[in-house]
């Protein structure tokens, strides 16, 4: 019953795309290509867990004893989903918590809370009553779910700081907790790579979903021989992708979703942190660009220049792109270098 109740909400977010991707792209910003992708996601995580077996676990199978382990519903589970990617992390919770028989009080961020409302409006004549349910609304809503006694289980998706409230907040009574946090995640660059081929990745990683992404690339480690040239790919790129509303066909980047990650970005471009440190910036018709070459390592003060204020922070968000590079040989150490890209800091907030 319940896989086959996922097959139908599958069939009906495939069939839905037109009506779902607009208000995804109208609130949260991406391109309408990809606010349909995402509808396309949703639709498939329905599927696969339609269709993911979970038998009985055998610990022991013997002339003493057979002992398996058989998995319950643990009931009510409270999801809390981002602004990045609503659907998609929306169905990451919502598709397992219903296979294994559970039911779901579901709050989207304030900032896309559209997009999920429409879809479960979709799939209320497949679901019964009560058992998918949407709440929309600010912080203090998500702390009252995260603390209610009702709730025996909480999935969190967001920044590190609001996860540790999450914790705190279900620890008194002992709810299960799955926390999806942000992170600060580095890509390695070789000395026998091509420049024009990472380059390129690189920027893919980096500004996907213009860079409102918790496992989006935020530094790199590049060998010093390759810098200048991994650094005019990066620029290159900067400037032949279109940014512009989603609606419009040609738009590769949409908008920073929100004013608050606006002004994120715009400190980490041309705030009193990168300016401290020497930067300079690139700019042309893509996203503005900062190219920042860090200090020697032996000075300890200086050793991280992305740890330093306005740098680099973890969580989904327009970013500040940090390079490094350090030779490791015997005895040995050269400087650091650096370079920095920041998204969108010339378009405007929202949708």
């Amino acid at each position: 019953m319940r896989r086959a109740t996922l097959l139908k909400m599958a069939d009906v977010l495939l069939a839905s795309g037109g009506e779902i991707a607009p208000v995804l792209t109208s609130e949260q910003g991406k391109p309408l290509a990809d606010a349909n992708i995402e509808v396309f996601a949703a639709a498939i995580w329905c599927q696969y867990f339609a269709n993911l077996e979970t038998p009985p676990q055998v610990i022991q199978d013997d002339a003493e004893a057979r002992v398996e382990v058989v998995r319950r519903p643990v009931g009510v589970v409270a999801a809390i989903t981002p602004w990045n990617f609503p659907l998609t992390l929306a169905f990451w919770k919502i598709a397992p918590a219903l296979l294994a028989g559970n039911t779901m009080v579901l709050k989207p961020s304030p900032f896309t809370p559209l997009a999920t409302l429409k879809t479960v409006e979709l799939l209320r004549d497949v679901l019964p009553a009560g058992v998918l349910n949407v709440v929309s609304g600010g912080d203090q809503l998500g702390a009252w779910m995260t603390g209610h006694p009702v709730p025996r289980k909480v999935s969190f998706t967001g920044s590190i700081e609001t996860g540790k409230k999450v914790a705190i907040s279900a620890a008194p009574d002992l709810k299960r907790v799955t926390l999806e946090l942000g992170g600060n995640d580095p890509a390695i660059v070789l000395d026998d790579a091509d420049p024009a081929t990472v380059g390129k990745a690189i920027f893919a990683g980096a500004f996907n979903n213009n860079g409102q992404v918790c496992s989006a690339i935020k530094r790199v480690y590049v060998p010093e021989s390759l810098y200048d040239q991994v650094v005019e790919v990066l620029a290159d790129q900067a400037g032949k992708v279109k940014v512009g509303e989603g609606t419009e066909p040609d738009s590769k980047l949409g908008p920073i979703n929100n004013a608050p990650q606006f002004e994120r970005v715009k400190e980490l471009v041309g705030g009193p942190g990168p300016r401290s440190q020497g930067c300079r910036r690139r700019e042309g018709h893509g996203p503005a660009g900062l190219l920042l070459r860090a200090h020697h390592p032996h000075r300890p003060e200086r050793r991280h220049p992305h740890r330093r204020r306005g740098a680099v922070r973890a969580g989904p968000s327009g970013h500040l792109l940090p390079r490094r590079r350090r030779r490791h040989r015997a005895g040995q150490r050269h400087p650091l270098r650096a370079v920095g890209l920041g998204v969108g800091s010339r378009q405007r907030p929202g949708g």
